[in-house]
């Protein structure tokens, strides 16, 4: 009686291994045997992804919509959004909700512990936004200012190093622009490209290049879950054909202009 209790046992462990091996499927497998990709991103950061009207229906466009379209058409499957907070795109990919994030996020040491990254397919520099009248001029001016920033960032990590400041983390960034026009806030520390895109809007505002802050940061890559080398691959591949092709200087004039 024993001994088959621990032959049945035995056979249920194996079995549950099997079924376990079964049921853990790759994101690509998922991905093609849906027909789907679903792109998890936080659609405040023009011109990489943002919010706007088109024949009076509310679509997510920017360069990494155009990304996340090549490699859905790599793959021969249909593009899905998903508009999340920045902090949340992790635990996103971490829990199945998102196959990949395209979100302007750099490939630091620290994310890299928990996702995957793609090659980088874009560079950019951290600059300081601040009203035109600001007496801010420098890094020192900072001193006893509050400075805002979007959480979880990069900028927000670049910020909690500087001396002397109030740290505001939003979790988006048209907050902080609010919180300077309210003044609420005195500076807002983000990257330059987004910077750009957000002053065509806030026109008593400027742009400050602070030599100080900016550091080597890795540039902006494409995150997928832990162990799916095979869909960072295909990304990849997507990323080195649109250069090759010349598609992506077509894709940053369309967005950032020469």
């Amino acid at each position: 009686m024993k001994k088959g209790l621990i032959i049945s046992l035995s056979l249920i462990v194996m079995l549950s291994v099997i079924l376990s091996g079964c049921s853990k499927q790759s994101t690509l497998s998922r991905v093609k045997k849906s027909g789907v990709i679903v792109m998890g991103t936080s659609a405040d950061f023009p011109p990489f992804e943002f919010h706007k009207l088109v024949n009076g229906k509310d679509t997510i466009m920017g360069f990494d919509v155009d990304l996340a379209n090549a490699i859905a058409k790599k793959l021969g499957v249909k593009l899905e959004i998903k508009d999340i907070d920045f902090t949340g795109l992790i635990p996103a990919l971490q829990s199945g909700q998102i196959d990949m994030a395209i979100a302007g996020m750099n490939a630091t040491p620290d994310r890299k512990k928990n996702v995957d990254f793609s090659d980088e397919y874009y560079n950019s520099e951290q600059v300081l936004v601040v009203k035109s009248s600001s007496s801010i001029n420098n890094l020192k001016d900072l001193n006893g200012k509050t400075v805002a920033v979007q959480l979880g960032t990069t900028s927000d990590n670049a910020a909690k190093k500087i001396k002397g400041i109030k740290l505001n983390e939003l979790n988006r960034l048209g907050d902080a622009f609010l919180s300077l026009e309210n003044g609420r806030v005195d500076a807002i520390l983000m990257e330059s490209t987004i910077a750009n895109a957000y002053l065509k809007e806030y026109k008593d505002m400027k742009m400050l290049h602070i030599k100080e802050i900016n550091e080597a940061v890795p540039g902006y890559s494409v995150a997928v879950a832990k162990g799916n080398q095979d869909l960072v691959n295909q990304i990849n591949s997507v990323i080195k054909e649109l250069k090759d092709s010349g598609e992506y200087d077509k894709m940053l004039n369309k967005w950032m202009g020469k």
